[in-house]
């Protein structure tokens, strides 16, 4: 079963739809125990880092996320600022610090062409780690949907395994063990987010 956490903050009904068409036994998670039934994790997001982990803190899911990701090793994903609160920190308003999965912090988008926009709202092409089996099927510079003004900027490059251009590489997908995130919208972007939703569920990290 998918366990969707439900702090309080995003893009739940557009998350659990997308696993639902797919066929998925699909919950959504308003406590944290609720997480214990959870075969693999789903921590999604849209809005502020600081929201976020506030949230994430007061609902008490902390403790329990890293109990179920860290200790008992359940294939997880985060989405979006669901990706970003994994981060050590964040300087979206502040300094704030994020879960520390990753090495990482949470900086804004510079791009050096003043024609391009902030928030980056839209498709984009991304071009991922070839093999990596989140990404089966998918073709390079493949169109994904985004929507925000800060990235991951992880400090091992290995983390990173997909990036798109924005006048220089962002991060759009990281993993690390059982862990995988994108800062792209699955959910929102037709076929292809399927199939990577579809490679999420079928994803076994002890063979990575």
């Amino acid at each position: 079963m998918i366990g969707i956490v439900d702090y309080g903050m995003g893009n739940l009904l557009s998350v659990y739809s997308a696993f639902d068409y797919l066929g998925i036994d699909v919950t959504i998670c308003k406590t944290p125990d609720e997480l214990e039934q959870a075969d693999r994790i789903v921590i999604p997001g849209v809005g502020a880092f600081k929201d976020c982990i506030g949230k994430l803190h007061s609902e008490n899911f902390v403790s329990k996320l890293n109990e179920e990701v860290l200790v008992k090793k359940k294939p997880t994903l985060g989405i979006c600022l669901g990706m970003q609160v994994m981060a050590k920190r964040s300087f979206e308003g502040g300094v704030h610090e994020g879960l520390g999965w990753f090495d990482a912090d949470v900086i804004k988008l510079h791009p050096n062409d003043p024609a391009l926009r902030i928030p980056n709202i839209g498709w984009n092409e991304i071009s991922h780690r070839e093999g990596f089996p989140l990404f089966k099927g998918i073709p390079q510079q493949a169109d994904l949907y985004l929507v925000h003004s800060y990235y991951v900027k992880c400090n091992d490059p290995q983390n990173v395994v997909a990036t798109y251009d924005y006048t220089y590489p962002v991060t759009a997908a990281i993993t690390k063990g059982n862990i995988f995130a994108t800062q792209f919208h699955p959910e929102k972007s037709q076929d292809f987010g399927l199939r990577i939703l579809e490679n999420f569920l079928n994803w076994n990290p002890a063979n990575v």
